[in-house]
């Protein structure tokens, strides 16, 4: 995100180079500095002659340079964006020749989703010298939460950790699903705002009282009726609540109860940053490591190793999720 702002805030200032190569496992990113340049390097009478987006899929190397080494209209420069560059990926290299020795009028933006180029090749050392490379790397579950928070409190909104936590175990990682669900929550919630689990109930549809976090959170209380109860929701709304997602969950659940219990520090700050939590849930899980000795943690995780398997319709005979879901309960909670 700081690697985002410093690249935005150097555009804005006129530092512009004749290459941006945005790649990497988190669109997002790729898309948010691609769609800055094209909407602000040119102004609206410059666009119409000198700006152009072409489409890996529907072009050639060799016509990315064509165009980018035409001269400008009536302007100080052009800008061409490649989007869905990736498609290109087999002859990419190609583009090495060009790189060493860009037209200096011209900004070429390749977008390059979900592959990197190689660091020991001639195209990337050649842009490194005279443009940006900039690699959009995919966020691990555990730090999406404290984005979301970043990204709202820049907009003069706060949102509670539940409430935060609520949108991650339902969107998962995915920063474009999880941005268009904060657009709507902004376009109903005046700025100022904490945005709470009901918020996020009323406006997105994710259970409050129903979901993984709440079920996880029973699970770790030993609070057999509760997660019965979440389990028969869950059966109920198999679409929304699959088996997969669960099981996951709790696995990584019990795996960081495993690693608590080998640490000798139970100091709430030193849990909080060896687990890659939210100090907010810490004492969830000191409670948690009380109810499950390391021995039960260990024979758990056996446990949903073997359920991960049946959740994919492996030796489960067709069993209804619901009753998988309410067996593991079970083998967990007994």
């Amino acid at each position: 995100m700081d690697d985002v702002k410093q690249l935005v805030s150097a555009i804005k200032k006129g530092d512009l180079k004749p290459i941006y190569f945005l790649m990497g496992e988190e669109a997002y990113y790729i898309d948010k500095v691609s769609d800055y340049i094209e909407d602000n390097v040119l102004d609206e009478a410059e666009k119409g002659f000198n700006q152009m987006v072409l489409y890996g899929r529907d072009i050639t190397i060799d016509d990315i340079v064509s165009n980018a080494k035409r001269y400008p209209m009536m302007a100080e420069r052009q800008v061409v964006i490649v989007k869905e560059a990736q498609d290109l990926s087999r002859t990419i290299e190609k583009l090495a020749q060009y790189a060493t020795n860009p037209q200096p009028s011209t900004v070429l933006v390749l977008n390059y989703k979900y592959k990197k180029l190689d660091k020991r090749k001639a195209l990337y050392k050649a842009i490194k010298k005279v443009g940006v490379v900039f690699e959009s790397k995919k966020m691990y579950e555990n730090q999406v939460a404290d984005w979301i928070r970043r990204v709202l409190a820049g907009q003069n909104y706060n949102i509670s950790p539940k409430a935060a936590q609520m949108l991650v175990e339902f969107l998962g990682t995915d920063l474009g699903k999880i941005d268009n669900e904060l657009s709507k929550l902004k376009i109903v919630l005046p700025a100022g705002t904490q945005i709470t689990p009901e918020h996020i109930e009323e406006n997105i549809g994710i259970s409050k009282d129903y979901n993984n976090f709440e079920l996880r959170k029973a699970v770790g209380q030993r609070n057999v009726l509760k997660a019965h109860k979440i389990a028969k929701y869950f059966a109920d709304n198999p679409k929304d609540n699959p088996m997969v997602v669960t099981v996951s969950l709790l696995f990584g659940f019990f795996s960081q109860l495993l690693h608590l219990h080998g640490m000798s520090d139970r100091n709430p700050r030193s849990v909080a940053s060896a687990l890659k939590v939210n100090p907010y849930f810490v004492n969830e899980y000191l409670d948690a490591a009380r109810n499950y000795p390391m021995k039960k943690v260990s024979y758990v995780i056996g446990v949903l190793r073997d359920f991960d398997v049946k959740s994919k319709g492996v030796g489960s005979n067709a069993t209804p999720q619901g009753d998988l879901l309410k067996e593991l309960l079970v083998k967990i909670l007994g």
